[in-house]
C-alpha cells in the first residue's frame, strides 16, 4: 500500500512539472484562473500569486496538499542583490521539511546556468526563518544573487531538500 501511494505521489507530482510549465508567462492572457471572482481579498491575493507564477489551479492543490504550503511568492529585492522566496503554510506538520535548518535551499535559474543560495552571516546566521510553523502565516527566505544574474520576469525553482518547486516568475 506504501509503495502504491509514493507510485501515485510521485505520478501527480510529476504532472505537476508539466502543468508548471504548460501555462503561459503573460499574466494578462487567459489562463485557467481567469475569470474567477475570489470572494475576499485574501483569495484574490492568492489567485493573483498564481497567475504570477504561471501556476495551473490543479498544481497549486497538489502543494496544497502533498507540502501543506500556498502562495509562493519570488521577488527581487535589495536593488536586485538578494531574492526573497516566500510561501504561506496552510499545515504545519506538512510544511516541516521546508523549515530545517540542516537542509540548505537553493533557488535555480536553468536558463542562466546559475543556483542561488542562502548567506550565512556570522552574527546572523543564515537569513531564513526557522523555528516552529504556524497556520496562515507566511515564511522566507533570502538568496543571495551577486550581480544581479537574476533578474525580474526569469522563470526559476526553488528547491528545499525533497520539495522542488519550478516555473516559479520572479518580481
Amino acid at each position: 500500500m506504501l509503495k502504491k501511494t509514493s507510485l501515485i505521489a510521485g505520478l501527480l507530482a510529476a504532472s505537476v512539472l508539466v502543468c508548471a510549465g504548460a501555462v503561459q508567462d503573460n499574466p494578462d492572457s487567459k489562463s485557467a484562473t481567469a475569470g474567477v471572482t475570489p470572494s475576499t481579498s485574501q483569495s484574490a491575493h492568492r489567485e493573483g500569486a498564481v497567475r504570477r507564477a504561471g501556476f495551473d489551479p490543479r498544481a497549486k492543490k497538489v502543494y496544497n496538499l502533498i507540502w501543506g504550503v500556498d502562495a509562493f511568492r519570488v521577488k527581487s529585492v535589495e536593488s536586485g542583490e538578494m531574492i526573497r522566496f516566500s510561501y504561506t503554510v496552510l499545515d504545519p506538520n506538512k510544511a516541516a521539511p521546508l523549515n530545517d535548518k540542516k537542509v540548505n535551499p537553493s533557488l535555480i535559474d536553468e536558463a542562466k546556468h546559475v543556483a542561488l543560495v542562502i548567506p550565512t552571516l556570522e552574527k546572523v546566521g543564515q537569513l531564513r526563518q526557522t523555528g516552529t510553523q504556524e497556520v496562515g502565516r507566511s515564511y522566507w527566505m533570502v538568496f543571495s544573487n551577486k550581480g544581479s544574474i537574476v533578474k525580474p520576469g526569469d522563470r526559476v525553482s526553488v528547491v528545499i531538500g525533497k520539495f522542488r518547486v519550478d516555473g516559479l516568475i520572479v518580481e
